[in-house]
């Protein structure tokens, strides 16, 4: 049985928006941010940052 904050916090994959195939993988809370996540991160194959986007 998985516990009540493996639910409320998943783990999910940023995948990189340049096509480089680069990911990082975060949690993110279910409440607070119910939508796909976008954030603008270091991409070390094009040496600069971009955005990453949630992958499901």
């Amino acid at each position: 049985m998985a516990s009540k904050s493996s639910e409320n916090r998943p783990v999910i994959t940023l995948r990189s928006t340049e096509g480089t195939g680069f990911t990082y993988t975060t949690r993110k809370s279910r409440r607070n941010t119910p939508d796909r996540v976008e954030l603008l991160k270091y991409d070390p194959v094009l040496r600069r940052r971009v955005i990453f986007r949630e992958t499901r």
